[in-house]
């Protein structure tokens, strides 16, 4: 999305505000422009909502659809208040260690580039906090489970997935991961990413785009557009 806007400007000074995975939809807030860039910093830092899908019974490598399979296990008869009691463990303040397969950097390149040669590296835990956690819905036939989560900058749910699966005592791994807002942008007021594909789509990222003044009175930071995936 960032190579799309870069294109569709000819600027260079384009970046996002929160990395998205690659199995993961939903809000990307895109600065365009130095004045945006250098606010990016504080963009990131608000709350940020998410819905995510868990497949109990099944772990992978990398917690979500893009890892192998590294255990399986069967999942045991849940109750609705059985889930319930589980989710609310894990709201408030936690330390939580960033997963293997992530974008935070090591000597200058990610960790997803260690791992993928099979080279681990442990990042020492960090404070988050899961302001609220909600259950959506729970199919026993396929063992899925939604979640509706607000949590802190910094959060991975792929990692509160695989332990929320553990403490269930199945295991588990994200199938699915959409981020509805982050501080006060919306995916409900976003562009869509694949409109920008089209031949309007110079027309369709001016019609979107927040001006300065605009964001600046929304979030007290400057230049911006949100854009959906």
């Amino acid at each position: 999305m960032v190579r799309q806007v870069r294109r569709l400007l000819s600027i260079k000074k384009v970046g996002h505000a929160g990395t998205l995975d690659p199995f993961a939809t939903g809000l990307l807030i895109l600065c365009a422009g130095r004045p945006a860039t250098r606010l990016i910093e504080r963009f990131m830092a608000g709350r940020k909502e998410y819905v995510a899908t868990l497949q109990l019974g099944v772990e992978t490598a990398t917690m979500d659809p893009e890892g192998d399979i590294v255990q399986t296990a069967p999942v045991p008869d849940l109750e609705e208040v059985d889930i319930q009691d589980c989710l609310k463990s894990y709201v408030g303040r936690q330390m939580q260690v960033p997963p293997a397969f992530s974008a935070l950097k090591h000597k200058g390149k990610p960790l997803y580039h260690y791992a993928r040669k099979g080279i681990e590296i442990k990042k020492e835990p960090r404070e988050i906090t899961i302001y609220s956690l909600e259950y959506g819905w729970y199919d026993p036939r396929l063992h899925q489970l939604e979640i509706k989560v607000v949590c802190s900058r910094g959060t991975y749910i792929r990692v509160l997935g695989s332990d929320i699966g553990k403490k269930l005592g199945c295991g588990a791994h994200l199938v699915e991961l959409r981020r509805l807002s982050s501080g006060r942008f919306s995916v409900d007021a976003s562009l869509s990413g694949d409109d920008l594909d089209g031949p309007g789509g110079l027309p369709q990222l001016m019609a979107g785009m927040i001006p300065v003044e605009d964001a600046l009175a929304k979030l007290d930071e400057d230049g911006c557009t949100p854009v959906g995936k």
